[in-house]
């Protein structure tokens, strides 16, 4: 299958770090998708993505379609549960949570969610998911049972970090988690981006443009921001938050 989004997102990569606006169907109602999704696009985005750790109102499906008919930039799918698969998303990430000993999140949802994307025939990109303490239980760590790595400890994130670009991962993700208290910080990603080849994803906790320019300054390749849009749909602040990853 032809990398067609990895490929998207790498060539942006070279020219400057990528801005992904997350959306969670849980947390918008599917006569505001169309709206937040041409606010999105307008404002600087570079691409979409779609997911979250529940699944409570059965929206999935729906969010997708209303987004791929309006949305001129690509649809990522950030999976949260095996069954996070859509035909009309045009990639998922296909996520491997490395700082985790569980095996529900190491290798079951992966299994189980393998047929899924084989019937789709959406582009995988496969990535390593590390999730990093941010001073509060957040849904993923709750819904996963995984303890996070330690915030001061780089050495650990790095390490992980290498493993999955040793096995194959063509990203590496730091999540702090949903509305996180504390982001990830600039040291880490400073210190993992020093030792891996991949692209860098930053997310969590994320709330303020200069942040984000922080993490670029860091490192970070691509910046996901969800959050801090949730409450207000402000195109001048998605244009700042644009222009401070875009920034050089």
């Amino acid at each position: 299958m032809k990398k067609v989004i990895y490929q998207y997102l790498t060539n942006k990569i070279k020219e400057r770090a990528v801005f992904l606006c997350l959306i969670d169907p849980d947390k918008l109602e599917i006569g505001q998708v169309r709206h937040v999704v041409q606010t999105f696009t307008e404002n600087g985005a570079d691409a979409i993505l779609v997911g979250g750790s529940l699944m409570l109102n059965n929206r999935f499906h729906d969010t997708i379609k209303i987004i791929k008919q309006h949305s001129t930039i690509p649809l990522i799918i950030f999976p949260g549960i095996f069954n996070f698969v859509a035909q009309e998303a045009d990639a998922i990430l296909m996520l491997n949570m490395l700082s985790s000993r569980n095996p529900q999140v190491l290798i079951d949802e992966q299994v189980r969610s393998a047929p899924l994307i084989y019937q789709a025939g959406i582009e995988v990109i496969p990535t390593a998911y590390l999730l990093i303490e941010s001073g509060t239980l957040s849904s993923v760590q709750y819904m996963s049972h995984s303890f996070p790595i330690p915030r001061n400890k780089n050495d650990i994130a790095i390490t992980h970090a290498l493993a999955g670009q040793y096995m194959g991962m063509q990203m590496v993700y730091l999540e702090a988690g949903s509305g996180a208290e504390l982001h990830v910080p600039c040291a880490m990603i400073q210190a993992v981006k020093s030792k891996i080849e991949v692209p860098l994803i930053v997310g969590g906790g994320i709330n303020k443009p200069e942040i984000a320019y922080q993490k670029v300054q860091a490192g970070a390749n691509i910046v996901v921001i969800g959050t801090a849009f949730e409450n207000l749909l402000d195109p001048i602040k998605i244009q700042d938050f644009a222009d401070a990853i875009h920034k050089k």
